[in-house]
């Protein structure tokens, strides 16, 4: 959940670091902090977002060529100065800043004060540093980092520092970590946006993998218990699309990218596809697994199998899979979805299927990802880097892909790509100025409420999902999604007079979400339709017009810029929305 980095090199660290914690932001927004090597260790964090806390120029100015900093979600412990990283060791000689959850930090905790250690904050992370100094009574700084991390049960990534050894140590377990190589530097980061602005060379660490840097690189491995070789791959994304640009917020530049995003979504190599539906084709059972977002476009995935590809399958949650896995065989496949690849609760479900024997196909955003090593065979969504803690352009480029795979299962894939690239225009108008314009006005009617239903059928069900989610993530507005048909077995008592309710209609659909549409309005609600006809029920249309099995995808997007409008209107930061990270590495 949080944001790291590190930096070894021949330029000031501090700037550096700055300016990779912005990168790192939407990971983390509860406090911040850098630490740099000059003499000593020279620390300045604070609560707040980095704009407010990493303000002093003097600080910027530090010397120091070595030094981490952390963009902090909280975990263990409150939203305090003594809780923020980096977390030092009580002789102030090691420092670290630290992503993920140390599942037997008590224990450690008691162990170090018996020791004598002293703990001035309630995290979880400050034990580290604490270890690493006590093993250092009798062992080097690298070696005392090995047995201290042997000691940990969890999850972590880690940056690392030592004031003596003048040394950058970067390690990983479950939690995303990737070196960024530069010409005579290097970088340690949650994730590549970090350092991407100075090189696109990045190496992927590995579980267990422990990187040194002191000028060369060295990476161990903890449980292969010697030194490795990792592979220099090299990033396609450009730096400006992990730039907001002239745009207000990444989440309107993100939505405005969806026509941009469908096109390279759907571009995928004949090669993979027909590999992927083999397998899917193979199986005795599939399961789609994701979380959140995710989640949602699994659930229209397997609407989308079963209904067009008379597929037999099952759309799981990821930390709810594991209440199946004894159902799961070999010959099964697993379809895995996650924007970064590193979803903790999707992680654990697809190791624990793999065990069982399962065949892992995923569609994720981030190359190089734990999801993908885990994976047999992966889709990449080519839709960039997406800044925004809320999805929107991942989300339609999954559903995007699992279009296509139904076509392909069905002997249409030609036919799918046409009908998909037919759309991009016509998503260019749903993210078009006028359409903002239009949806604001309906924000303005809606900023006040407190609550807003949604409905749908069929395709639609997923889209109201997903749609309410996108509300009450970034506007804090309660939200819910329905099935249509659901609403008269209990969901409808919470209808009142002017109560907003969004109903998604497509033409398959019309007649029985209009008549449930017909269900709220006798008992006072404000009807907003979202589809292809007008009908006399709605209070406010909404027109998209019929795209068949890409109505999950045109549909959502006026909802998505809904959501925007009223984060705006209601003062909500709808990059950095309350409580929220980007990338769910804890489980």
């Amino acid at each position: 959940m949080c944001g790291i980095i590190g930096y070894s090199g021949s330029r000031d660290a501090a700037p550096l670091i700055k300016s990779g914690l912005e990168s790192l932001e939407y990971r983390g927004y509860d406090s911040c902090g850098i630490l740099v090597v000059n003499g000593e260790m020279e620390i300045l964090k604070n609560i707040g977002k980095i704009k407010d806390v990493l303000v002093n120029t003097d600080f910027l100015k530090t010397k120091g060529k070595l030094g981490i900093g952390h963009t902090r979600w909280a975990t263990h412990g409150g939203v305090t100065v003594e809780n923020s990283h980096p977390h030092l060791s009580n002789n102030r000689e090691i420092a670290v800043a630290h992503n993920g959850i140390i599942e037997n930090y008590q224990e450690l905790r008691d162990f170090l004060k018996k020791e004598g250690f002293v703990f001035s904050s309630e995290t979880d992370s400050e034990i580290i540093p604490n270890l690493i100094e006590l093993h250092m009574r009798d062992k080097s700084f690298f070696e005392s980092v090995k047995a201290s991390l042997k000691q940990l049960e969890g999850s972590y990534a880690l940056v690392i520092v030592s004031l003596k050894d003048k040394l950058l140590v970067g390690a990983r377990k479950e939690s995303p970590l990737v070196v960024g190589v530069g010409d005579g530097e290097y970088f340690i980061a949650s994730d590549i946006p970090a350092f991407l602005e100075y090189t696109k060379n990045v190496i992927y660490l590995e579980d267990g993998d422990i990187v040194l840097l002191n000028g060369d690189m060295k990476i161990f491995n903890l449980h292969e218990g010697n030194d490795v070789e990792r592979p220099i791959s090299t990033v396609a994304w450009d730096v400006e699309q992990a730039k907001k640009g002239d745009f207000d917020h990444f989440m309107l530049k993100e939505m405005t990218e969806q026509a941009d995003v469908i096109s390279k979504s759907i571009g995928q190599s004949q090669e993979m596809i027909d590999d992927v539906v083999v397998e899917i084709k193979k199986a005795k059972n599939i399961y789609f697994v994701g979380c959140g977002t995710a989640y949602h476009a699994c659930l229209t995935g397997c609407y989308f199998f079963s209904k067009i590809a008379k597929i037999r399958c099952e759309a799981l949650l990821g930390s709810e899979f594991l209440t199946k896995i004894d159902l799961v065989d070999k010959g099964d496949v697993v379809i895995a979805v996650s924007q970064s690849g590193e979803t903790a609760d999707t992680l654990e479900g697809v190791r624990a299927a793999k065990a069982k024997g399962a065949k892992i196909l995923s569609i994720v955003n981030v190359m190089g990802s734990t999801l993908v090593r885990e994976s047999d065979l992966s889709i990449l969504q080519n839709a960039g880097p997406e800044i925004c803690v809320l999805s929107t352009k991942s989300y339609t480029s999954q559903l995007a892909i699992l279009a296509l795979l139904t076509y392909a299962l069905i002997g249409e894939l030609e036919e799918g790509k046409s009908k998909l690239k037919e759309l991009i225009r016509y998503i260019f108008y749903l993210t078009s100025w006028r359409m903002r314009l239009q949806i604001r006005n309906l924000a303005g009617r809606l900023k006040d409420v407190d609550h807003i239903y949604l409905i749908g059928r069929g395709f639609q069900y997923p889209t109201a999902m997903e749609a309410a989610l996108k509300i009450k993530e970034v506007s804090y507005i309660h939200a819910e999604g329905f099935a249509g048909g659901e609403l008269k077995h209990g969901s409808i008592a919470l209808i009142e007079k002017d109560t907003p309710c969004i109903v998604f209609a497509s033409k398959e659909t019309e007649k029985q979400i209009v008549s449930n549409a017909l269900e709220l309005k006798a008992r006072g609600a404000y009807i907003i339709g979202v589809g292809p006809n007008d009908n006399e029920v709605f209070d406010y249309f909404i027109k998209v017009r019929e795209a068949d099995v890409a109505n999950s995808i045109c549909q959502i997007i006026p909802i998505q810029i809904l959501a925007y409008q009223l984060a705006l209107l209601r003062g909500c930061d709808p990059d950095k929305p309350r409580n929220l990270a980007k990338s769910v590495t804890v489980k």
